[in-house]
């Protein structure tokens, strides 16, 4: 996503400093949810170009070069292969797959957009905290915002983070310029969600999100801050005219989706997490990686697994049952994503052993690169 400069008002440039590093500033103090009010709308009139959004947060979590960031849960963790990364994706594809039968089947309302729409799949599963998507919580509420830093916080202080995105067009609003996508909750979830309705939640994402990407850096959202600010968590921030959101009203605990996403979390993701058919994935992903990124800086561009894959075979660096066996492994990942209930175990079992084997050769393969002519297959298999 694009990175912004913020425009400091005149007041807090002191405090933060360079706009250009704002990600390094010192958080902003503030005493009062009423002062917050008035600070944030004074970055509002000096930052017109953005429509402004916020985090509430325990902690202001910060990188290795101490910045704050914001990552969605997909991409987090200092060392992520891309194996670990290709996996989660899987088990985000999974969890939707899941999400879109169970909606269909007790006809939620509006299951038939949320069948044609990915990022809506994702917006669901994101919200109700099904698995790891690369989708990212914010709020137009600062009240909702102060809530969710306050919420079962035991230190004495808490942050609240503003920032910058283009304004709004639609439900699903989409800025090639920015490089990012913006999805209203509550346009796009069933009526019967209640979470959206109370949290005036939104989630942003970087546009056309993949697994594949020039810099880690480009998803974080720190390219987006205006500004932080460190809130006291005692009761005389809200004063006797504000008041906390209760976390039952944040959290409702009659939420009908909620109890349908439960059983997503429970019968799709954790299956394709733990057992053998998360080895099985694991293992997949290693093979997809071996293969997708095997001379990828030669080739300057990402390839798909079965480009990389026949490439492979026209250089005659694998032989025809490599070939064979690679392309069994990939349709049956994707009945394992898309049909995960319908695996028996021993056929899980089965693939796996066969994934198994294949990465071992795969690795001895690619490692000698000693495939010679007799290895390579006629134009009609690749086609």
């Amino acid at each position: 996503m694009r990175n912004i400069i913020p425009a400091i008002p005149k007041a807090f440039q002191s405090v933060v400093g360079d706009p250009a590093k704002i990600t390094t500033s010192t958080a902003i103090p503030i005493g009062t949810f009423r002062e917050l009010v008035e600070v944030t709308a004074t970055f509002a009139f000096h930052n017109k170009d953005y429509m402004l959004f916020y985090r509430g947060q325990a902690n202001d979590y910060h990188n290795k070069g101490g910045g704050s960031t914001f990552y969605p849960t997909i991409y987090r963790g200092d060392y992520l292969p891309h194996r670990e990364l290709r996996n989660r994706f899987d088990i985000l594809e999974g969890a939707s797959k899941a999400l879109v039968d169970l909606f269909e089947t007790k006809k939620i309302e509006g299951f038939r957009d949320l069948k044609r729409r990915k990022l809506i799949q994702w917006s669901v599963v994101q919200h109700y905290e099904v698995c790891e998507t690369p989708l990212l919580d914010f709020t137009h509420s600062l009240r909702v915002a102060c809530s969710f830093a306050h919420m079962k916080n035991k230190s004495d202080k808490a942050y609240v983070f503003m920032f910058g995105f283009p304004y709004l067009t639609n439900r699903i609003s989409l800025n090639s310029e920015h490089d990012l996508v913006n999805v209203r909750l509550l346009s796009i979830c069933p009526p019967t969600a209640l979470r959206p309705q109370f949290q005036e939640g939104y989630l942003a994402g970087t546009d056309e999100v993949t697994d594949v990407f020039e810099s880690k850096t480009e998803l974080d959202f720190n390219n987006r801050l205006i500004a932080k600010f460190e809130i006291p968590t005692n009761k005389l921030f809200w004063g006797r005219i504000f008041h906390q959101i209760p976390e039952d009203s944040l959290y409702p605990k009659s939420d009908p989706i909620k109890t349908l996403c439960d059983q997503i979390r429970d019968q799709a993701s954790m299956k394709l997490k733990s057992g053998d058919l998360g080895d099985f994935l694991k293992t997949w992903a290693e093979i997809e990686e071996l293969v997708t990124t095997h001379k990828r800086a030669d080739q300057g561009r990402y390839l798909s697994f079965r480009q990389s894959l026949s490439n492979l075979v026209r250089e005659c660096i694998i032989d025809k049952n490599l070939y064979y066996q690679l392309d069994q492994l990939r349709s049956f990942r994707n009945l394992v994503i898309h049909e995960a209930h319908k695996v028996k175990p021993g056929l899980i079992e089965n693939y796996l052993g066969l994934a198994k084997a294949a990465l071992r050769t795969l690795r001895q393969t690619l490692k000698s690169e000693q495939g010679g002519a007799g290895n390579c297959l006629s134009s009609n298999v690749l086609s």
